[in-house]
């Protein structure tokens, strides 16, 4: 699905690198840069896909997704806030149906950064009344980091509910999750040796006491994804299993196969934001290419 966004028609050249371009009403910026290539969607300030030369696409993107403004896309690195799951309405927070601006970008030799902005509305104000200033920071080169900067004096969850391509869910590993998880699938707390998650099923986990960064091993593509948490005192696992995808319009049958879920975020405890003390919520990725 992301390889199409790449095809898109050019609406307006930005850099050498950065073009923006259009597809059923939403608005990308696609970058083509010789360290990378991704795409960005000005709807949530959502990432979409990024891929470092010579590498495998990295993150995740249905192929059943919908492009419709004010509909949440599935996959990319979702931008959830101010709450996280299911505790308001639309789930997973407004920031990620809502258009964002862009509002500064530049690029090196080396990667391409992009800043972009929202700010409450009267659209906003209907679901949540508070003032409120985010910024959403991405650069894209040979890692990827994305940091979210919320204004304002306020309680919000939030996370950065990154989607990763895998080769078969059923074969990787993910560590430095930590010992301690609620088990959302089971409303359970459990503790339990530290040591490297598999999936064997629909899983939905929040760790809240994970190491500084996890790791997804990948067999099948031969890769070892780093994702290093930042200002995080929450990590979530989450795939939907064959079961749960089967139930989803805006994801084939087989794509949970694919996918895992690792999340940068701050779920089990809200974080407290005031109008002198900014909160910060950033993730970076890097992706190295091994013989497991």
């Amino acid at each position: 699905m992301s390889d199409a966004l790449f095809l898109l028609p050019i609406e307006q050249q930005l850099t050498p690198s950065l073009s923006l371009r259009k597809k059923e009403g939403l608005t990308f910026a696609v970058i083509d840069h010789p360290k990378a290539k991704g795409v960005i969607s000005l709807q949530g300030a959502q990432l979409l896909a990024w891929q470092p030369a010579g590498e495998n696409p990295v993150i995740w993107l249905s192929e059943a997704t919908h492009f419709e403004p004010g509909v949440a896309i599935r996959g990319g690195i979702p931008i959830c806030w101010p709450w996280f799951g299911k505790a308001g309405t639309p789930s997973h927070g407004f920031a990620r149906n809502e258009q964002w601006r862009l509002t500064a970008h530049d690029e090196s030799e080396e990667c391409v950064w992009l800043t972009f902005t929202l700010n409450d509305s009267e659209t906003t104000r209907k679901v949540w009344p508070n003032a409120f200033s985010l910024i959403a920071r991405i650069k894209l080169g040979e890692t990827c980091e994305l940091e979210l900067e919320s204004h304002g004096d306020y309680a919000v969850t939030a996370a950065l509910h990154s989607y990763f391509q895998v080769g078969d869910i059923s074969q990787v590993g993910v560590s430095g999750l930590g010992e301690s998880y609620i088990d959302k699938l089971a409303d359970a707390d459990v503790t339990a040796e530290r040591s490297t998650m598999r999936f064997s099923g629909p899983v939905d986990r929040i760790y809240y006491q994970p190491q500084a960064f996890s790791t997804i091993s990948d067999p099948v593509l031969k890769r070892t994804i780093e994702i290093h948490h930042r200002n995080a005192p929450d990590v979530v696992v989450w795939n939907p299993g064959a079961e749960g995808a089967a139930s989803m319009t805006d994801m084939s049958a087989e794509g949970y196969k694919t996918m895992a879920c690792v999340e940068t975020g701050c779920v089990s405890q809200p974080a407290i934001v005031r109008s002198d003390k900014p909160h910060y919520l950033s993730v970076a990725i890097r992706c190295h290419k091994e013989a497991l």
